[in-house]
């Protein structure tokens, strides 16, 4: 039997948490803040409170009975060999391999379609403990040259270098304070557009933590000095704006998106670079779209006209044509209108348009002429998804005039396998053939809705192995994230897999603040009204139980960053209806989340504590300011990492001490602990080595099967 019985519940000890008297006024309204000592996490104070936080969870953790052969299983199953997305430049092929438990994926290049793949960067030797992850990756437009970020210890900060393909040895170009920045090339490939962030202050030491401000756009000239990067773009009265910039495939264009936070509106700004030759880095800006009233993505262009993706007067999007001497929207020509099913995204292929919709959280590929004429659907091997999974966040892969168009498929039961699609053939074959070490036709997968506390209809997967009945005591896990526009859809996880394959029933729901059916789903579950992400998930966990599949004694729930937000939300709402909680790098405190790293800018989703109005809607849901002393908490393992710049560690710590305090569930008699483990030399979850994650999912599942067996 691969999982063992309960062991008998100790009571424990947590550590010393000291109470401050801290007391904030937000609008007339005390506000409590005891555990702010635990937002300095270099502290001394706060040192030694993760150390015994970390003495008390992990040897607790490696005792439950379930772990060793958790841990076993994860280790075989996770030991594949699987493939990235690849990217065509020039008749080049780039690709990232793992060979199985490799802790990155390394990059290959294979110089033709009938070539021998060859290694053309491995991240494992970049570090001693496989921490330094490849984040992002562009061939130059004539496939000679790779500029690449990479990330130490799971942050965000990137280091840019720069690497010749053919002999694999970098440039010596090196660009430092990058965060959330793409890779632009400019079609003569001496050169590069990216984004980055002002020097850190003289004195101020480690700046993995440091607040955000000012990101700027730069063009890198190869051979330049850093210091000596041209400024392409800055607006110094708005400090919060994020920069973006992409160049067409001709070499014309150089698009910048500019974003006043992480939501779905920007502003577009285009300017002429002259096409194939030296690019005119100084000629003017013209804003094409000068407002934030929507979202525009650039699918390319053909000649002087450009081609978006736009939800403005499409709330589930459509593809528009704007020629830039007449920008105005009233001369605006719409090539393909919205249709039932939402557009993620689109890009030229070939002669065509493709265009990645969704169908109640399902992936969907449709081809158009450039002027929009249908050409048929891909049809894609399942009910499942096209993610963006591969290094630099890729759904699709292609080029106007190439006809090879790159995606990858994936299911609750199929990894991610890339595909060819070549349209003049209009056939379809896998790029590299996955090997698995299971039966995907052992698992079944239902689509089906249950309806929320306002009636709204929310999709829910639920995922078994073939033979489990529904007599309400499966253990089962539900699973979803419920904001920032991003659809939680099909996708292949190795520890939902492991789950299954040990009787479990894996659940997961689409909720409002997704993507997955338009704006209006997204904001829908936003600002005021984000309550209604925590009642849809409410609704799948009734409709588990209701149906039978499950019993609030064998329903564990979990969730990561704005997931991990929801996780606690949850269980401060509704203690009754979970066995066990999985709160990952969650944005517990509502108040001051704004106040770090990149927190900011996540103020469209949320708004802030700093007007009258926003306190009192963060602070009706906020995890950290509702956790209810002497409340029957179901047993919670809190993680987190000492490196997470994104979502800073302090509010899973100030979480924890808090839920700790309150708890009335850690005696011996229900023996349902709060642990919080904190990995060392870890960030968010981007990179992490695949030696990390199999140790952290086999205490994630352990816990949570312990738990609702």
């Amino acid at each position: 039997m691969l999982f063992g019985v309960k062991a008998r519940a100790e009571p424990l000890r947590y550590p010393d948490a000291p109470r401050s008297e801290l007391v904030d006024d937000y609008f007339g309204t005390k506000v409590a803040d005891p555990y702010r000592w635990l937002e300095d996490v270099d502290a001394p104070q706060t040192r030694a409170w993760v150390a015994a936080e970390n003495a008390l969870s992990l040897p607790y953790l490696a005792a439950l009975p379930e772990r060793t052969g958790l841990h076993k299983r994860l280790e075989q199953l996770w030991n594949y060999e699987r493939f990235d997305l690849p990217q065509k430049r020039a008749g080049k092929y780039f690709f990232g391999r793992n060979d199985g438990l490799q802790n990155q994926s390394v990059l290959y290049v294979q110089d033709s379609a009938d070539a021998r793949p060859r290694l053309l960067l491995d991240p494992n030797l970049l570090s001693d403990d496989g921490t330094v992850a490849l984040t992002d990756y562009q061939p130059s437009p004539d496939g000679s040259l790779l500029a690449y970020a990479t990330a130490a210890a799971g942050s965000d900060w990137n280091v840019l270098r720069v690497r010749r393909v053919a002999d694999g040895v970098d440039t010596g170009d090196v660009l430092t304070r990058v965060k959330f920045s793409g890779i632009a090339w400019t079609r003569d490939g001496k050169g590069f557009f990216y984004s980055r962030y002002p020097a850190a202050p003289p004195g101020d030491g480690d700046a993995t933590f440091d607040a955000l401000a000012n990101q700027k756009l730069f063009y890198h000239r190869l051979g330049d000095a850093q210091a000596d990067d041209p400024l392409i773009a800055e607006m110094p009265t708005q400090p919060r704006w994020l920069w973006a910039g992409e160049v067409t495939d001709d070499g014309r264009y150089l698009v910048v998106s500019v974003s006043p936070d992480s939501g779905e509106q920007n502003a577009v700004w285009i300017k002429d670079l002259g096409g194939a030759e030296t690019p005119k880095l100084d000629a003017p800006f013209i804003k094409l779209i000068d407002n934030f009233n929507a979202d525009y993505q650039l699918l390319g262009n053909r000649g002087s006209t450009l081609y978006f993706r736009t939800n403005l007067d499409a709330e589930r999007g459509r593809i528009v044509a704007i020629d830039p001497a007449k920008p105005q929207p009233a001369n605006w020509r719409t090539v393909v209108g919205q249709q039932p099913d939402t557009l993620q995204s689109a890009l030229f292929a070939g002669d065509e348009i493709i265009a990645l919709t969704m169908h109640d959280a399902t992936s969907r590929l449709q081809r158009y002429t450039p002027d929009g004429k249908p050409l048929g659907e891909i049809v894609l091997p399942g009910t499942g998804s096209i993610p963006d999974l591969s290094v630099g966040g890729v759904q699709l892969s292609g080029h106007a005039g190439d006809p090879e168009l790159f995606y990858g498929y994936t299911s609750f039961n199929q990894p991610l396998t890339p595909y060819v699609y070549t349209l003049d053939k209009s056939s379809a074959r896998p790029f590299r053939t996955v090997t698995l070490s299971f039966d995907p036709d052992d698992y079944v997968t239902e689509a089906v809705f249950c309806r929320s506390k306002d009636g709204t209809r929310i999709p829910l997967f639920i995922s078994y192995r073939k033979g489990t009945k529904r007599n309400g005591s499966n253990p089962t896990m539900l699973h979803a994230y419920g904001g920032f526009n991003i659809a939680k859809m099909p996708e292949f996880s190795v520890p939902a897999l492991a789950w299954m394959e040990g009787g479990g029933v894996y659940a997961q729901a689409s909720l409002r603040g997704g993507s997955e059916y338009g704006r209006l789903w997204h904001e829908a579950g936003t600002l005021t009204r984000k309550q209604n992400v925590f009642d849809d998930f409410t609704a799948a966990a009734q409709y588990l139980i209701r149906e039978q599949w499950t019993a609030p004694a064998h329903l564990a729930i979990r969730g990561r960053s704005n997931g991990g937000l929801l996780i606690g939300a949850e269980i401060n709402q509704h203690p009754e209806l979970f066995a066990a909680a999985l709160p990952a790098v969650g944005v517990m405190d509502m108040l001051r989340y704004q106040k770090f790293t990149i927190g900011s800018s996540w103020a469209g989703d949320y708004g802030t504590s700093d007007s009258a109005s926003g306190f009192r809607t963060l602070y009706a849901y906020s995890p950290y300011h509702n956790i209810r002393p002497g409340t029957a908490y179901p047993a919670v393992l809190v993680t987190t990492a000492d490196h997470d710049d994104r979502v800073v560690p302090g509010h899973s710590f100030k979480y924890a001490a808090a839920l700790q305090a309150a708890t009335s569930s850690d005696g011996v008699a229900t023996g349902k602990p709060v642990l919080i483990r904190i990995d060392a030399n870890a960030g968010h979850g981007g990179g992490k080595p695949i030696g990390k994650l199999i140790d952290e999912e086999a205490d994630k599942l352990a816990f949570a099967l312990h738990f609702t067996r």
